[in-house]
């Protein structure tokens, strides 16, 4: 039990010398006596600091008490005229509110979200006022991460800076139908490409976007691409958000690799959408504890400077007490009633802090403000996280949802889906907030209160613009233009159009050696940001840990166990490869980051992230499409594709279905290419789109498909199809000889059993077939559509012919289309096939097998295409419908232990 008990985490451990602590303690309380909290707490923190060091078992405190982190006295000097900027951020407020309400007008209803910007508008203007540098900087602009549902705030700003008119706030939600003035919900880089720089609103997102972003502008920093080291990254984010997996998922990715660029604010206003966050628990706490325990420095802002003086009477700690032991759903109460409720319910449950108030009317206890709310108290907190240095800072701030608002907004658990004001509403938020707009204003039409701007003359309105000024310019800003980009030349794409010779390689493989000379590329390859989620040996891409080296801006402080082996993994702060270890979420968050540095920071990045097909859109689709609205540009490539190909893996790793899931992202090129020649011209054609300055739609992601199949990978023909190869479809072979004809359309690892069937029904049936390679399912299908459309909306003009339905004129016979993916990948293209159309697909389930045998179980292998090949020409009449079934009888199409297509295993 003694061991137990002197356990700094037990409930009473024992002390050896009571009176020797004593003297210890009295020394400390003299110690803050003469030189303040601040003084006391650094002290405090350097004995906690050596006690680690000589290794006493005490543990860093995970939580402190319910108040400021950064005491009265030591609060710097604001810097601004707190008046003024409170006189315009009740503007803010008004036109903010106003902005939703006239959304929700009769007619209209598109409504939007009043409470959340409400409640953070000080957390916003202190940043705006006094901390975001815009893009015109000297040192290079923030990256500032708006929380979605706060969007009409940053709207009602720019109205009042003039960046936007009251013709587009009241096309708030009504992109089309008040065009070309209409203005998104959220922040949506794709839909105001100008205006908003990060996607937030799918919430979680931003959090783990933020922390990738900031270890992207120490990545360029580090790099030598360029200086960034004045940026820095904000967040804000909802406490109620934080429960949100990606919110803390990547916390110790920040701490681990010091990122004192980035600064997270927690808007703690206690609520999610229907109620408490934790309505018996405290978030501030918990938060503190997790954030700290992650790493973090963490700052807490809790009460406003009406609080200072309570505090400071209270000798006793019994206010300290009450607001420890209060839990957030009582809090939240409190600001949902008056004053004298919080005096009987809150101070009047001890006689101590009953007596701290007695002078207190109940309009002062009402005004008791939250510290979120409180201008200098948050100046504060931002000066003090760009001042920290070593480690992210977390600012949790707590606030009141609704804030002046009124009494039917604040603070309840409706307030979140609640969209317009009654017109006392309107009148009591008016006087509240000191707007000049008359009764006879409001009354003339409740629906449609009007916004208020005294104009750009306005001394108010030219104290702003000036911050702004003096901080490089406004913000949000996205800027699209960039450094110039030299792509590569014919070289870098010679090794893969030469084939494998007698070799037999992955397309994965094949990919591997292309991107390898793609790194050497003068003037281009140290653009190229490799992202791997630790399965770099899976992929062969081992091969450059020591040329490329990992990223790491720490180092590597350890003496490698492979260090003198030829691949010896290597990590250094100059590295390119970004390994992010098991974490498919954080990959993708570096490459959004990474894809989006041509317009964060002017500096191109072409970001490869390589992963397990199966676990790319299955399990980050929400990221990818964030990615997509942030414009990012860049590489997708969904290794070890297919269901039937990782021989022995199983369900959970068979993709027979990531096609279909990245055709529902519109900024999503897909592809899934044979041979290697193929993926070079993909590769090409993607650089050039994105950075060739040509295309008309750069902004978009290539998703391509690898395999690990080994094969012998065909030179590049001559005078191949390359517009064919880039658009979707070409022809490999063409069948000669005499008979009935076919078309063999297949894609990825499925285009050899395609050839082998094209033997087969040769040699056995007599039936002459071409062979097609189909690159992308989703593009034929895409360019099927815009014709489809283009028809549609102009029946005068001569009809369009799509893309595909030209490349089958003067094929003959059927269509068969099989590939390792399910038949719906493949249907995509049946309405502009002319011919007869049959699907082969791996539909259900993938599981564990050798791949001759998976293949013949889901019928895609050669025979299974010869069998189906046969039933279309019968249904055409072509060959007698007997065929069909003699030929299930000679390949024993039944038995899964008869299948012979593709290899037993082998290497990526």
């Amino acid at each position: 039990m003694t061991v137990h008990d002197q356990d700094p985490y037990s409930q009473g451990p024992l002390d050896s010398d009571p009176e020797e602590t004593g003297e210890w303690q009295q020394s400390l309380d003299e110690l803050v006596d003469a030189k303040g909290h601040g003084r006391g707490r650094e002290i405090m923190l350097s004995l906690l600091k050596r006690s680690k060091e000589l290794h006493l078992g005490v543990p860093m405190v995970p939580t402190t008490d319910y108040i400021n982190t950064i005491a009265a006295e030591n609060e710097p000097e604001f810097p601004g005229d707190e008046e003024i900027e409170r006189r315009y951020r009740a503007w803010i407020r008004w036109n903010a509110a106003i902005t939703v309400h006239r959304a929700q007008r009769p007619g209209i209803g598109v409504g939007g979200h009043i409470s959340t910007y409400a409640s953070s508008a000080a957390l916003y203007e202190v940043g705006f006022n006094h901390f975001f540098k815009g893009a015109d900087n000297a040192g290079g602009g923030d990256q500032i991460f708006i929380q979605g549902h706060a969007s009409p705030g940053t709207y009602a700003r720019s109205f009042l800076e003039g960046r936007l008119s009251e013709d587009q706030l009241d096309g708030f939600r009504q992109e089309k139908s008040h065009a070309p003035h209409g203005i998104p919900s959220y922040p949506h880089p794709r839909l105001m490409p100008e205006y908003w720089q990060f996607p937030t609103v799918s919430m979680g997102l931003g959090p783990i976007n933020a922390i990738y972003q900031a270890m992207s502008n120490k990545y360029l920093e580090n790099r030598g691409i360029k200086d960034t080291s004045q940026s820095h990254v904000w967040a804000f984010l909802g406490d109620g958000e934080m429960d949100e997996v990606e919110s803390r998922g990547q916390l110790q990715v920040a701490a681990n690799e010091g990122l004192d660029n980035l600064t997270f604010i927690v808007n703690c206003n206690l609520q999610r959408l229907d109620g408490p966050v934790r309505g018996n628990g405290k978030i501030v706490q918990e938060l503190e504890s997790f954030f700290r325990g992650a790493g973090w420095n963490v700052i807490k802002v809790v009460w406003g400077r009406e609080w200072d003086d309570l505090l400071a009477r209270d000798t006793e700690g019994a206010l300290l007490n009450l607001m420890n032991v209060t839990p957030d759903g009582d809090y939240q109460t409190y600001k949902a009633e008056s004053g004298a409720y919080v005096r009987e319910h809150f101070f009047g449950r001890d006689e101590r802090t009953a007596a701290l108030v007695k002078d207190y009317s109940d309009d002062d206890i009402w005004n008791l403000k939250r510290g979120g709310h409180d201008y200098r108290k948050v100046y504060a907190a931002f000066k003090a996280a760009t001042e920290h240095k070593g480690k992210p800072t977390v600012i949790l701030a707590k606030t009141v949802k609704g804030y002046g608002l009124g009494p039917h907004f604040e603070g309840r658990n409706a307030t979140h889906q609640m969209k317009k004001m009654t017109l006392d509403n309107l009148k009591t938020f008016r006087d509240a907030m000191h707007i000049p707009i008359t009764d006879a204003q409001l009354e003339e039409n409740p629906y449609l209160p009007p916004y208020y701007n005294p104009g750009a003359q306005d001394e108010t309105i030219q104290y702003m613009l000036e911050r702004r000024q003096a901080l490089g310019g406004f913000l949000p800003e996205r800027r699209s233009t960039h450094v110039g980009l030299s792509l590569p030349d014919d070289t870098a794409y010679a090794l893969p159009k030469k084939g494998s010779g007698t070799q037999e390689i992955a397309t994965t493989m094949a990919f591997v050696r292309l991107l390898k000379d793609l790194l050497r590329s003068k003037d281009f390859g140290h653009r190229i940001v490799p992202i791997i989620p630790d399965e770099a040996r899976t992929f062969g891409m081992d091969a450059y840990f020591p040329s490329a080296k990992i990223y790491n801006p720490n180092g590597q402080h350890y003496t490698s166990v492979d260090r003198e082996l030829l691949l010896a993994y290597k990590e250094s702060p100059q590295g390119q490869i970004v390994h992010v270890g098991i974490n498919e979420a954080g990959a993708l968050a570096a490459f959004t980051a990474a894809g989006t540095s041509y317009a964060t920071h002017g500096e191109p990045l072409i970001p490869i992230y390589l992963f397990y097909s199966m676990f790319g859109f299955q399990r980050t689709g929400d990221a990818q499409w964030a990615a997509g609205d942030q414009m990012a540009r860049g590489f997708i490539m969904g290794a070890t594709a297919g269901r039937t190909t990782l021989t022995g893996e199983g369900l959970q790793h068979a993709d027979g279905h990531s096609h279909l899931l990245a055709a529902t992202n519109p900024a999503t090129i897909s592809y899934d290419p044979a041979y290697g020649y193929e993926i070079a011209h993909i590769m090409r054609s993607g650089l050039e789109r994105m950075y060739g300055g040509n295309h008309e739609d750069p902004n978009v992601m290539y998703y391509i498909t690898l395999y690990n199949e080994p094969m012998v990978m065909p030179a590049e023909p001559e005078n191949v199809d390359v517009d064919g190869i880039v658009r979707g479809i070409h022809r490999v072979s063409v069948g000669e000889g005499e008979g009935p004809r076919a078309q063999l359309f297949a894609s990825g690892v499925g285009l050899p059993w395609a050839l082998e069937a094209q033997q087969l029904l040769k040699n056995d049936w007599g039936v002459i077939a071409d062979v097609w390679s189909v690159t992308s399912w989703t593009e034929l299908r895409r360019d099927g559509l815009a014709a489809d459309e283009h028809n549609f909306l102009h029946p005068e003009e001569e009809p369009r012919t799509a893309y595909l339905t030209q490349k089958l004129q003067g094929a003959e016979g059927p269509v068969v289309a099989v590939s390792d993916f399910m038949h719906a990948v493949q249907d995509q293209i049946r309405p502009w096939v002319p011919q007869r159309f049959a699907t082969l697909g791996a539909d259900g389930f993938g599981f564990s097998d050798t791949r001759a045998a998976a293949r013949r179980f889901f019928k895609i292998d050669g025979p299974s295409i010869v069998v189906r090949t046969l039933q279309s020409l019968a249904e055409d009449g072509v060959v007698d419908r007997s065929l069909a079934a003699q030929a299930i009888q000679k390949y024993s199409l039944h038995d899964v232990n008869a299948g012979t297509s593709g290899n037993a295993g082998g290497e990526s």
